[in-house]
């Protein structure tokens, strides 16, 4: 339940930012949204949240690297998610598949 709580806290994040600054802080929504989408991904590939418990967990949470990506909308400031103990390929995960840099 506190994950689903934590997910809309970034969507409200992302609509505060858009309402007070508009299209002019544009870089740092989409950084949170990025941010969020790969941490929900990551808990998805484990098949489980943090500090969860789970018969079918393929592998750990092992924090974040921080990474520089430049873009259209300027420079973000991504959280890698890392895993470890994994029992399959991480790279089916949706940001090990495209070059990010």
């Amino acid at each position: 339940m506190a994950r689903q709580q934590n997910d809309s806290t970034a969507l409200e994040q992302v609509l505060a930012i858009l309402a007070d600054h508009g299209l002019d802080d544009l870089g740092h929504a989409v950084e949170i949204l990025l941010n969020e989408a790969m941490r929900m991904e990551r808990s998805r590939f484990l098949a489980a949240g943090p500090y969860e418990r789970a018969a079918e967990r393929r592998g750990h949470a092992n924090g974040f690297k921080p990474k520089r990506v430049k873009s259209r909308v300027g420079e973000l400031q991504l959280r890698i998610p890392q895993v470890r103990n994994l029992e399959e390929d991480p790279s089916r995960m949706w940001w090990k598949k495209r070059e990010m840099a």
